[in-house]
């Protein structure tokens, strides 16, 4: 059960990372070019949001049933696991939940544009950081390895 879970969660990075990539181009490309808001807009912030707590629920089971997670503090693995990789993801998913909630009590349409492009593109960034804080902490993991 354990690597089958490792392996989904893996793998579903890279739906998260494609969706909130082109989320946060549209968010940019709306807003600096004050175009409208569409109903295609909308679908893909909220699937943008549906695969990053589908991945959020994937990762919380890991936490509790991964080795590495078991590692001591003072293992740059663990601490990364347990702390670091664990905090900045959830920090991470709660910005695309704020900024997806505050984007639909928002009426003008580059307004909303603009949460969605802050929100997620702070997302984006934090996720990128804790992903390069992976290749740093575990020997022999690249950026784009799937484990």
């Amino acid at each position: 059960m354990y690597n089958i879970l490792k392996s989904a969660h893996s793998g579903w990075r890279y739906i998260v990372l494609i969706l909130l990539v082109i989320a946060v181009i549209n968010a940019l490309s709306g807003w600096l070019g004050n175009k409208t808001y569409t109903e295609g807009n909308r679908k893909l912030n909220v699937f943008t949001l549906i695969s990053a707590h589908i991945q959020l629920l994937i990762g919380l089971v890991l936490y509790f049933l991964s080795p590495l997670t078991k590692l001591p503090m003072s293992d740059a693995i663990g601490r990364y696991f347990k702390a670091e990789h664990t905090s900045i993801m959830i920090i991470a998913i709660i910005l695309i939940t704020v900024g997806n909630a505050k984007s639909k009590k928002v009426t003008e349409a580059v307004a909303k544009h603009r949460t969605i492009a802050v929100f997620f593109g702070l997302a984006l960034i934090l996720i990128i950081v804790g992903i390069l804080l992976l290749v740093k902490a575990v020997p022999g993991r690249s950026f784009f390895g799937i484990s």
